[in-house]
């Protein structure tokens, strides 16, 4: 989906696509009662914008082709032809028409996406983490709701590329990502923050809840481990309530209790809770 502010995030896909279905009801209803002598091409383009930008490109394209099957039916309901061959080219006419906005939003999705994404694993980068973190500092201020950032390190990543070469290494890093974001939540975020380094976002999430979550995540990564890769894991988790501190603070703090766990032995998790600035860490 493509961001255009946070109102379209807040608001749900089911109820963007019924927002677009009534919008295309309303432009069929009046291009059907206006009959063939006004054009409605151009609010056809609204129900259009609307699916490309809240539901993505492809219903974008899928709305146009029904937009154009519409504006046909209703063309060859009202209007006398003297060559049934000016309805399809009409029709392929108007299909382009409302092709060209459709694929032009989904193209500048797709830049979009790449320019959230990293390419080797398919998590969010770095940027974009940062983002969405701010964005979740901000919601946790305004309305005191918890949520929970991890660190994720790959304990002697360099060791496997140097001995069984870095397309091994990639593969790996892809899978990992991959695996990660199959076992959380739809609306947990998993980033590559660095070379062997993720992070997780968890919002809505208090101490206890990270504690089930990471602890289920972290024995079923240790258990993917020993079946496919020759890596464990250090992890810090920092759950925070109403952070007054800066975004710089708090992935500070949490890379610091990664670096914790991986000086004292690795393959462990490390857990604390944030209130604010003046409270501190509380382990």
């Amino acid at each position: 989906m493509i961001y255009i502010n946070p109102f379209i995030e807040k608001v749900s896909k089911p109820v963007w696509f019924a927002i677009g279905l009534l919008l295309l009801i309303g432009v069929t209803i009046g291009d059907y009662i206006t009959g063939a002598e006004l054009s409605f091409s151009l609010f056809y383009l609204i129900p259009i914008a609307v699916f490309s930008l809240t539901l993505g490109g492809m219903w974008g394209v899928m709305s146009a082709f029904f937009s154009a099957a519409i504006w046909l039916f209703i063309e060859v309901a009202t209007a006398e032809v003297s060559n049934s061959f000016i309805h399809l080219w009409n029709t392929i006419i108007r299909l382009g028409f409302f092709l060209l906005p459709a694929l032009l939003l989904r193209a500048i999705e797709r830049e979009r996406m790449l320019a959230r994404t990293d390419p080797l694993t398919g998590a969010i980068n770095n940027r974009y983490f940062n983002e969405i973190l701010q964005r979740e500092i901000d919601r946790s201020s305004r309305y005191a709701r918890p949520f929970t950032i991890a660190f994720i390190d790959l304990d002697n990543f360099k060791t496997i590329n140097d001995t069984f070469g870095h397309t091994f290494g990639d593969t790996l890093l892809h899978s990992f990502a991959t695996y990660m974001k199959s076992h959380l939540r739809k609306t947990d975020f998993v980033a590559r923050v660095g070379g062997d380094e993720f992070a997780i976002l968890m919002p809505e999430t208090d101490e206890n809840a990270a504690r089930i979550a990471m602890s289920n995540l972290f024995k079923k990564m240790t258990s993917q481990a020993h079946a496919k890769w020759p890596v464990t894991f250090s992890v810090g988790v920092l759950t925070m309530k109403a952070p007054t501190i800066s975004i710089d603070k708090i992935l500070s703090t949490v890379d610091k209790m990664m670096y914790q766990v991986k000086n004292n032995g690795k393959n462990d998790i490390r857990y604390a809770t944030f209130t604010n600035e003046e409270d501190g860490e509380r382990a």
